[in-house]
């Protein structure tokens, strides 16, 4: 159901909007401005009290007493005006006419305007001219009288404006003129246009001297203010929707198995040292019921993300393993399900490992208030089996038994909000993000906002890479149509157009911006010495990473490590390939530059070799906060440092019977030795760190190639190779402390 404004229902009585705002408070609906959203209830008070043509005759009678009132003042001043012009007339000497100007003098002053004013008035007498001239007063003052009457409704209203806005932009909200700002700000000496941004102090005085009173509204508050009356609506067309489902747990007890199980699929074998990197959301059915699940890392590098999934979601299904029991990361994820007021559903997993004792389990969880249904609490608690499949069945079945008690609703008939669970830049797409549907339906076609990123929804792909026209109340979809990658977590609203998300964003953005200090760069090598000597008190990083969720993990994980000495700061995250932009922005603020997953381009390469850039490529987190911990504490000290020896661009694949996939290549720099190890990058993201299985040149096996050269390229236990992938080779080489 689509909200009525002011604005909307004001055109029903065909009454200025604004004044009709002061005609709403003054029968005690409270509305702030223009823009507010009102209740039916509102609506039927307002048109069973409000008589329209009562109220269009008190303001004409209110005008004609206006009008007569003042009439009665300028016949006063006109009467007063005539008699002294009389009684001068009646005392004026006589005196003799002037002669008129030589051919070279100067016209006197008042001869030249008589000039002027016979010229205009084609003869016409002085006399007529000054008639001319009351006319103009008194028309003048007709209009005065028009524009105080408009203004009278606007007394004792605030209006809320932008810190920053343009002279249009506050005419629209004051209602007036965009000529009268101009002209106000003309004569204090300030030249602008309609377009041109002014701040709110400027905007304050000008409103003042208009006879306006307003106040700034940060952009936060305005997107606050739109979701405020998002959640004020009342939804009318409410359904059942399918339970949101969380899945957390210590790293290692078996979660990802867990939900492999559920869903018959294997992420693990695409995960660094099978522990999952990203947050996922899919949709599984059972017994015709549909389950959301969002699957949120386990280790504690991911805390808050683990956080965000718990404040999206209905149920938390908690893995602890039973031969492990509780663990710091289990206490962890209790305490964030508790804090969002989640229900905890306890899969205990692993029963059919030997030294399993699901007992012992139930017993440990007693001490976080988590009492097992059998031992008289609330808590439901099912022994499962990922390996095996025992207890799945029972565990989905229970899931949705939580769900038909906690009466899961939403209206699919509003405006989609929800948000956004992760976001990455995909080839051929541009930015993706997989967004959850919380409320109403979201549609292509409609424009976003989240954060600083705004769009129009171009395509829609669910779990299983259906494309969609549609998605309803807890339903995970990928889109496409967004103009930047948005920030995992992030709420997203459904806006009315994309202008209007854009100027939203646009405001957003600048007030965002700020200066940053140059310093002389540093290293992670000397980090620590410069601490010491009280050189630094921050450290600044930047993070390039191959999804949004890892940016946010390895940001939380470091801002841990703050001491009363020394602070670490995030100046950017950003996901996809190290470029240019990205040193330049280092070397400006003395950042080190944090690489995970993802490689630097060759001019980043160069340009972070000539500014002294320290750049750290990692494929695990913990490495990396490991490092600038050791750094920290003075104990950094690499016995190895990565060489890279050269780059192919694979240009054909072929399929060999027996032997697999090689890869058609071409050496762009450096040489290819065969005793190398080897990534494959695909649009500046690691895919695979491996060794070389076979290198050749036409049928020879060869032990390296050069620059310029052709070459046949099997790298081991990998087929995946594709047209535009680039090889990488390199090298670990000792480095003397």
């Amino acid at each position: 159901m689509s909200k009525l404004r002011v604005y909307d229902f004001a055109k029903k009585y065909n009454i200025p909007s604004k004044e009709f705002v002061a005609i709403l408070n003054k029968y005690n609906i409270p509305v702030k401005n223009h823009m507010s959203a009102l209740t039916d209830q509102q609506i039927s008070e307002f048109e069973e009290k409000f008589d329209k043509d009562k109220y269009l005759a008190d303001l004409q009678s209110k005008e004609r007493n206006q009008t007569s009132n003042k009439s009665t003042v300028e016949n006063s001043a006109n009467n007063t005006h005539k008699t002294n012009a009389e009684e001068k007339k009646a005392t004026k000497p006589k005196t003799t006419p002037k002669k008129q100007p030589n051919a070279g003098g100067n016209v006197p002053k008042k001869t030249e305007e008589k000039k002027r004013a016979v010229s205009t008035n084609q003869g016409h007498t002085p006399k007529v001219r000054d008639h001319s001239k009351k006319e103009k007063t008194s028309r003048s003052v007709y209009k005065r009288i028009k524009d105080e009457k408009k203004k009278s409704v606007q007394l004792n209203q605030t209006f809320e404006i932008p810190e920053i806005l343009t002279v249009g932009e506050l005419a629209d909200v004051l209602e007036i003129s965009a000529t009268e700002i101009i002209k106000t700000l003309m004569l204090a000496g300030t030249m602008v246009s309609i377009n041109q941004e002014i701040d709110f102090e400027t905007a304050a005085i000008v409103s003042s001297e208009l006879g306006f009173e307003v106040e700034a509204i940060k952009i936060e508050d305005v997107v606050s203010k739109i979701l405020e009356e998002y959640d004020d609506e009342e939804s009318v067309n409410e359904i059942p929707r399918p339970p949101v489902v969380t899945v957390m747990g210590h790293v290692d007890h078996g979660k990802t198995s867990l939900l492999d199980r559920i869903r018959k699929a294997n992420v693990i074998a695409g995960e660094a040292g099978g522990i999952t990197q990203h947050i996922g959301a899919y949709t599984v059915n059972i017994s015709n019921h549909a389950i959301t699940v969002i699957d949120t890392p386990g280790h504690e590098a991911f805390t808050a993300m683990r956080s965000r999934g718990a404040q999206i979601t209905d149920i938390a299904v908690l893995v602890v393993a039973a031969d492990d029991g509780v663990m710091p990361q289990t206490v962890e994820a209790i305490n964030h399900a508790k804090a969002a007021g989640v229900p905890i559903l306890v899969a205990i997993n692993k029963i059919d490992k030997p030294g399993a004792d699901p007992e012992r389990v139930k017993q440990e969880l007693t001490k976080y208030n988590l009492v097992v249904e059998e031992w008289g609490g609330e808590t439901i608690a099912v022994n499962v089996s990922a390996k095996t499949g025992e207890g799945i069945e029972s565990l989905l079945e229970m899931i949705i038994m939580m769900s038909e008690m906690e009466e899961l609703k939403a209206d699919p008939s509003r405006e989609a909000r929800g948000s956004v669970i992760e976001a990455q830049v995909k080839r051929g797409k541009g930015p993706v993000a997989t967004l959850l549907v919380q409320q109403g339906t979201l549609h292509i076609g409609d424009s976003i906002i989240s954060g600083t990123t705004y769009g129009k929804i171009r395509t829609m792909i669910d779990d299983k890479g259906k494309r969609l026209k549609k998605a309803g109340p807890s339903t995970p979809v990928e889109i496409s149509g967004l103009s930047d990658i948005p920030v995992a977590g992030d709420d997203f609203i459904v806006l009315e157009n994309e202008k209007e998300a854009r100027q939203l964003v646009d405001k957003r953005k600048e007030m965002q911006k700020g200066e940053r200090q140059r310093r002389s760069n540093i290293s992670l090598d000397d980090l620590f010495s410069q601490i010491q000597d009280g050189n630094i008190q921050d450290v600044n990083i930047i993070i390039k990473a191959d999804v949004q969720g890892s940016i946010e993990a390895i940001k939380q994980s470091l801002e841990k490590l703050d001491n009363d000495s020394v602070r670490i700061n995030i100046i950017h995250g950003a996901v996809g390939a190290i470029n240019e932009t990205d040193v330049m922005l280092a070397a400006t603020s003395n950042a080190i530059v944090i690489g995970f997953n993802v490689r630097p381009d060759k001019n980043a390469l160069k340009l972070a070799e000539s500014e002294e850039v320290d750049i750290r490529l990692y494929r695990v987190i913990y490495d990396a906060v490991d490092d600038i911990k050791k750094a920290m504490e003075g104990m950094l000290a690499p016995e190895f440092r990565e060489k890279i020896m050269g780059n192919a661009e694979i240009r054909e694949v072929f399929k060999i019977p027996s032997i697999g996939t090689i890869a058609g290549c071409y050496i762009t720099e450096g040489k290819i030795n065969r005793n190398d190890d080897v990534r494959i990058i695909r649009d500046g993201i690691v895919i695979l760190e491996g060794k070389i299985a076979s290198l050749r040149r036409f049928k020879d096996d060869v032990k390296e190639v050069n620059t310029g050269y052709e070459c046949g390229i099997g790298i081991e236990k990998y087929n995946d190779l594709k047209v535009g992938d680039n090889i990488e080779a390199f090298t670990m080489e000792k480095i003397e402390r």
